[in-house]
Order: C-alpha cells, then structure tokens, then sequence
C-alpha cells in the first residue's frame, strides 16, 4: 500500500466536487450547522477511515485532491470545516474577518464529530489536520477527547514563524484585546475588503495553479472568502499553543503521530513542530526545506508526492487494514 497514487496518475479536476464525494451539513449539540464532504470509499474491503481538518481560514476545496487520493487507495474520507470558518458561517463581526471566543469552543466540536464520525465508519480510524487544524486535533489527542489509531499533521500550527518568543507574543495579543474590539482584524489583508493582497501565494505554494485553485473555489462560493484573525484569535492561539506546551501533556500521546513541517514556513514556526516531534513518544517527523512553503499538501509534484507517499508508508506501518 505505500505505493500511493500519485497526482500525475490519473486526471483530477480540482475545481468539481467529485461525483464519489457527498456534501452535507453535520449539526453541533447548540444547533450550528457546519459543512461537512464525505468520499463513502469500498464498503466491501475499506481499507480505514481517515478524518481531515483544514486550517484557519481554509475550507476543504483547498484539499479535494489529496481527500480524492485518499478516497482512490481504499480509505473512507471525510473532512469539515471549523465552526467560523468557509461555509460554517462567521463567529466575529464581519463576514472577513475569523474571531473564535475560545479554541475550546473547536474542541468541544471535534470531541462530539469525532465521536459520532467514529462509531459510523470502519476502522483503522486516521485523524489529520493541516496549520490551525493540525494544532486542534493534536490538542484534542493530548487532551483526550480523541483516540484515533494513527495521527497525520500538515505544517502543524504549535508556534507562529519567527523569533517573537510565545510569553511576549501572548502578553502583547492580551494588551491589543483590553484596548480594543476583540473582533477587530489582528493584521492587514488588502485595501479592498475580500481582495487577496498579490505576495500571498509566497507564503502558502510554489505551484501556481494549485494557488489559483482556491481563488477560483473563493470566486464560485463568496462564502469561502476569509482574511485576517481577529485579536480575540490571535490572543486564544497563543493561549492553546502554551497550553499544549505544558511539561507532561505531550509526553503522554502514545498514539503515532506523523508531522510534516518545512523550515521555509514563513506562517509556522519549524522549532515547534521539531520540539513536539522530540516530546511526542511516538512521533516521526519529515522536514522540508526551500522546497516547499507552508501548504505542504498544496505544493509542486515533486514536493506533494513526497509528502504523500509519507503519509501512505506511515500509516501502512502504523494504522494497518483490519
């Protein structure tokens, strides 16, 4: 199996939603309706279940070939948005602008997905994540919430890029809150509200059609269409990444978990995925350099396929067909 279909092996359109895969909406416990796509796989002889969580600001078009890839070597997969986020409307005070009150409140709604997306499918059951929906699954693994057999994460967001040590970021996103709106936008994005500002695709892909891709999928769903975190964002993302750093808390995920990280990663910090790598006891974890920028999954052949075929090896090792 780790032999995985490569991109080039077949004709993918990026831009349908594939007839194999289904939309729907999964209701949380309070009532909020948030998107979810499901690839049903070979029910006769399914090889697992894999469950991905794209990052902040993103929404699963963004991964529709690697989810399709998956879908192709045997596995049944699902991915959904964040409550806020894509087609699961918007928690702050504009439509723009992503604002959480807590990452608790992702939490709470990947420990009760989780948990009724597990009991429906069959196993080996793989949770996966990519920058901020990396960093919740890891938090819901470390925090008990989830029990998946295998763990993958895409540029994990454990620290933001840069030399700012957490301590003084986090001090300086409280003071910005006790000033101001916590909805208001941490950072600029454009002049023009919903216009995405021309150096953007030099943090996220060298590859320029899988980077047109998305404005394409922001053009044809507006709803799609996210920029800046908030304060209020910015202050809880600091607090759940110290919190996943406390002494013990990752020392104790005995689950196997796969990080992909890159040093060129100008949104995530390297040093933090490569210290939870250490911390983890059964982490293994594949390092990118210029190669690639921060969407891991999103990136050129040479550098996808790379990451893809990890994947595949990794979890025929450690979450084998039942």
């Amino acid at each position: 199996m780790s032999d995985t279909s490569k991109a080039a092996d077949y004709p993918f359109d990026r831009r349908v939603i594939p007839t194999a895969a289904e939309e729907t909406v999964w209701t949380a416990s309070d009532g909020h309706k948030i998107r979810r796509i499901d690839w049903q796989g070979a029910l006769s002889s399914p090889r697992g279940s894999i469950l991905f969580f794209p990052g902040r600001g993103d929404n699963y078009e963004k991964y529709l070939e690697t989810l399709d890839q998956w879908h192709r070597d045997g596995w049944r997969v699902t991915a959904a948005d964040w409550r806020g986020q894509a087609g699961s409307g918007r928690l702050g005070s504009d439509a723009v602008t992503g604002h959480v009150g807590d990452f608790g409140d992702w939490i709470a709604d990947l420990s009760d997905f989780w948990r009724e997306w597990k009991a429906q499918t069959p196993g080996p059951h793989v949770l996966s994540g990519h920058s901020m929906g990396g960093h919740l699954v890891l938090r819901g693994l470390a925090e008990g919430v989830v029990d998946p057999d295998a763990m993958v994460l895409s540029a994990p967001m454990l620290g933001f890029a840069g030399s700012l040590p957490n301590a003084i970021g986090h001090a300086a996103a409280k003071l910005m809150c006790r000033i101001g709106d916590t909805t208001r936008p941490a950072w600029k994005w454009s002049e023009k509200p919903g216009q995405v500002p021309a150096s953007r695709q030099d943090l996220l892909s060298h590859d320029p059609d899988r980077y047109e891709d998305e404005l394409w999928w922001r053009e044809k769903r507006p709803e799609l269409v996210m920029g800046p975190g908030s304060w209020g964002w910015v202050e809880r993302a600091y607090a759940s990444m110290r919190g996943l750093f406390e002494p013990g808390k990752l020392e104790a995920v005995n689950t196997p978990v796969l990080l992909l990280g890159t040093s060129n990663d100008k949104l995530v910090g390297m040093p933090a995925i490569e210290e939870a790598a250490r911390r983890l006891p059964n982490a293994e974890i594949v390092r990118f350099g210029d190669e690639a920028r921060h969407e891991i999954l999103r990136e050129v052949d040479p550098v996808r396929d790379r990451a893809m075929d990890a994947i595949a090896t990794f979890l025929d090792r450690e979450a084998p067909a039942r």
